[in-house]
């Protein structure tokens, strides 16, 4: 967990593995106006630098959030794009999968911090993982400084694949639940923002609308009705080579296999009511009460 000092989180560990290295935000000088969107992974990341390039840039649809939006603690990415936007005019977006307590949070900085039921989440990252293609496993793995065990092959079968990822805690990737549970905890934080997947679903112009409040960015109201549908499922799927990261590269398939499904409930046709209930108790156990109901429904803040 974080420590707090002063009533503001301080970092108190690094995080490495295949995909990370929290040591690229150790000394990174952030900008007044910045704005980090956090996740676990596959909760709605892209859908919400989308948003938030939208807001920024008013509806612009040349903006590209796989270029000009980078997972700032990916330990392969290229020195070039590091410069890139450390040199960048305007207001910058960047993205991070860490834990609060392996990240420096700055006050200068928002975060926006997206979450998605647990399930969901899973249903989605099993796509993800079972479209890399060979040469992502390659970079992946190969790239000099790997920490710990490289990257495998997803398991075929989604529901082992499932069932292996809650009872070893995010594996193969990292832990969901110190995740989910360390930005809760900075829930009050002035400068930071929880937003739910299902939210985003039900009432995306509203969410929106909150998220623009929230980064003090002003919208002309006739600018509104392209922010809101550059930011729909079906014109992200129609323009995937925009949003997604290097457009799409690391998958079989390409950035229309990035840009999946944007929906909830698949798993609900695949899970006994067993499995089920024991991701909702984990849930109960590892976050508590409040917190594991704010996952599931987006509602309780």
């Amino acid at each position: 967990m974080s420590e707090i000092v002063g009533d503001w989180p301080r970092k108190t560990r690094e995080l490495h593995n295949h995909h990370m290295d929290s040591t690229q935000w150790n000394d990174f000088a952030f900008r007044d106006d910045d704005v980090v969107v956090a996740t676990y992974a596959k909760a709605g990341t892209t859908w919400t630098q989308q948003i938030v390039a939208q807001l920024i840039h008013h509806g612009d649809p040349e903006i590209s959030v796989g270029m000009t939006s980078p997972w700032w603690d990916m330990r392969i990415l290229p020195p070039e794009v590091r410069d890139a936007v450390v040199a960048a005019p305007g207001r910058r977006v960047l993205k991070t999968h860490l834990p609060l307590d392996a990240l420096v949070l700055s006050p200068k900085a928002k975060y926006l911090y997206v979450a998605r039921d647990g399930r969901d989440v899973v249903w989605s990252l099993h796509n993800h993982h079972a479209n890399h293609t060979a040469e992502a496993f390659e970079i992946l793995n190969g790239a000099p400084g790997l920490v710990g065990p490289p990257l495998g092959r997803a398991d075929p079968d989604i529901r082992r694949y499932f069932n292996h990822w809650l009872e070893e805690d995010g594996a193969p990737y990292w832990s969901f639940w110190e995740n989910v549970l360390t930005w809760w905890t900075a829930r009050q934080l002035p400068n930071v923002r929880l937003v739910h997947f299902a939210r985003l679903k039900a009432d995306l112009e509203g969410e929106m609308r909150a998220i623009a409040d929230f980064l003090d960015i002003a919208i002309p109201e006739d600018r509104w009705p392209a922010c809101v549908e550059h930011c729909t499922f079906d014109y992200m799927k129609a323009h995937a080579e925009q949003v997604a990261p290097m457009g799409g590269a690391f998958w079989e398939g390409g950035a229309n296999t990035f840009v999946n499904k944007g929906v909830n409930g698949r798993w609900a046709d695949v899970l006994s009511p067993a499995e089920s209930l024991a991701y909702e108790r984990m849930a109960a156990e590892k976050l508590g009460a409040d917190c594991a109901h704010w996952l599931k429904t987006g509602e309780g803040l």
